[in-house]
């Protein structure tokens, strides 16, 4: 199989659940709601929180294919905090609307411990890439699926 136990594969599934119901809670409302109307940054930032839970449901059928989804919930909170919050952090103006930002992100916390790491390494940084180009002399292998 892929070297996961059970167990931290359905750790990995309450992870896209937390962050399933977690934006269910707090985007899809303002998402559904017909009144609401935002500025073109906020709308962004909306939609692609929209996006990220839509995705998580995937997630919970296939977490190990779906992981690439966490890692940019991983990486972008962690963008957001080590360059706005932390400098805001450091000047002693983190309030208001950053600090709550802060803690949302925060929350990222539990994904990172979630995430099977030694899967990641084997897959995406140590293990081998997909072809950049059709071997030569094998006419079908250029095809999905046939190696």
């Amino acid at each position: 199989m892929n070297g996961i136990a059970l167990w931290r594969v359905n750790l990995l599934r309450a992870g896209y659940l937390l962050i399933v119901l977690g934006l269910g809670l707090v985007v899809w409302p303002s998402i559904l709601s017909p009144a609401k109307s935002w500025e073109p940054a906020h709308g962004v930032i909306a939609a692609m929180l929209a996006a990220l839970s839509l995705l998580s449901l995937l997630g919970l059928r296939s977490p190990l294919r779906m992981l690439p989804i966490l890692l940019w919930e991983i990486c972008w909170k962690a963008f957001w905090l080590t360059r706005v919050a932390l400098p805001l952090w450091l000047g002693g103006r983190l309030d208001g609307e950053a600090l709550e930002t802060a803690i949302e992100c925060a929350v990222v916390l539990l994904v990172v411990a979630v995430v099977p790491w030694d899967y990641v390494l084997r897959t995406y940084l140590t293990g081998t890439g997909e072809r950049w180009r059709k071997p030569k002399g094998n006419t079908a292998s250029h095809l999905v699926g046939n190696s």
